[in-house]
């Protein structure tokens, strides 16, 4: 048995504030939220990468977020939201369980939307990186 937080709360060992639950997936308010409204996604099976996810997995997923995109206007009287997937823990990701955060965001909120630096390639070098992934995507 994994020792992961998110699988307690899909037990119910841990409560949440859930939003949403069906076979697959479970949605839950995030206990530190960068905005009101915001929530997790989570596949209710242990997976801690995007390889692990089934397809039927991830359509859940994804059309969950098209569900609550639809409502979130009505509930937190915005329209605007990010959707963000920390994978790995150079990318943030603290919890070992793939989770998608639906912030959802309003004007003036003092959120950052990028606190990222701008990189600057030459054509030449981004047709080569473009090449790369095309010719991998093509064995696969």
């Amino acid at each position: 048995m994994v020792d992961c937080i998110f699988c307690k709360i899909v037990e119910g060992k841990i409560p949440s504030s859930k939003i949403y639950e069906d076979d697959l997936i479970y949605s839950f308010l995030d206990i530190n939220p960068a905005s009101k409204g915001h929530l997790l996604i989570i596949p209710k099976r242990h997976c801690e990468n995007l390889n692990d996810l089934t397809n039927d997995e991830l359509k859940a997923i994804f059309d969950l977020i098209n569900k609550i995109s639809n409502i979130i206007e009505t509930v937190l009287e915005t329209s605007s939201f990010n959707l963000l997937l920390n994978y790995g823990r150079e990318a943030g990701q603290v919890i070992n369980h793939i989770h998608f955060h639906l912030i959802p965001r309003k004007k003036d909120d003092g959120l950052a939307i990028s606190k990222w630096p701008f990189m600057k390639f030459s054509g030449e070098h981004l047709n080569e990186i473009a090449k790369f992934f095309r010719e991998k995507l093509e064995a696969s």
